[in-house]
């Protein structure tokens, strides 16, 4: 079993679920337009998949097992920031639209770094 080692700086599961809160947030301040609405459904499956997915990593059975689901919340990462990406914020939430981009894009990269250093 692979051992991910979790630091308070940088601890996965808090930052995963930091995002998924703020994705939430983010949704809930959207204007209710129809594709606003459809968008935030999305984006906030996909988010918070993200963080529920890296639990089953920490939890993984072998090392086949740890790079599947760490795929698996990459794929959901580059899901989540497809939706932030069709998502139309009101003026005041632009900022936080691309501070989200810019997290899940960070974790998109950790997850794929984490796969790469596995095969290696």
């Amino acid at each position: 079993m692979i051992k991910i080692q979790n630091t308070k700086q940088y601890d996965l599961g808090d930052r995963t679920l930091k995002f998924a809160k703020r994705a939430n947030v983010y949704v809930n301040n959207l204007s209710k337009t129809i594709s606003n609405i459809e968008i935030g459904k999305q984006l906030v499956r996909s988010a918070g998949s993200v963080g529920a997915n890296y639990i089953e990593v920490e939890e993984s059975l072998s090392k086949k097992d740890f790079i599947m689901r760490i795929k698996i919340s990459r794929k959901e990462a580059k899901e989540s920031r497809y939706w932030l990406v069709l998502s139309e914020p009101k003026l005041d939430q632009h900022r936080e639209k691309d501070e989200l981009i810019q997290e899940v894009t960070e974790l998109m990269k950790i997850f794929g770094s984490i796969v790469e250093k596995c095969r290696s």
